[in-house]
């Protein structure tokens, strides 16, 4: 999981290294889409994961990247991260059951932060959150 999640970073890199700072998010999205097909890797745009509650799907989450099956990625273009977009990925990955996110933001510089968990279906709880800054 490290070495994808290494690749997917410098993607992000050369798509802003290559655009610069000011694009809507969705222009963020379609170029690192681009530059992951490059790599070989698989990924899907604004694709739907069951959302859980208590064991049953209540709805879809559209992750802005899906990414190998197993990586949320949340794309902003904004200023500066806060909690509030840590916590949404948080949030995502809970109720999709899925153990590894990254946020990706295309402000005046790339910021990424790295959210994972880990989850056991015999306690339907969260026991661990951890994010480092990548």
């Amino acid at each position: 999981m490290d070495e994808l999640i290494k690749k997917v970073i410098g993607a992000a890199y050369k798509v802003h290294n290559t655009l610069g700072a000011g694009f809507l998010e969705k222009i963020y999205e379609k170029s690192l889409i681009i530059e992951l097909q490059k790599l070989g890797i698989k990924s899907d745009r604004q694709f739907p994961v069951p959302v859980y509650y208590d064991d049953i799907q209540v709805g879809d989450y559209y992750a802005d990247l899906f990414i190998e099956n197993c990586l949320v990625v949340e794309l902003k273009a904004v200023e500066n991260l806060s909690v509030a977009h840590e916590k949404q990925l948080v949030n995502y990955l809970s109720a999709t059951k899925i153990d590894d996110g990254l946020l990706i933001n295309f402000g005046s510089s790339v910021q990424v932060k790295r959210k994972y968990r880990t989850y056991k279906k015999s306690t339907k709880s969260v026991n661990s959150e951890n994010s480092a800054i990548l």
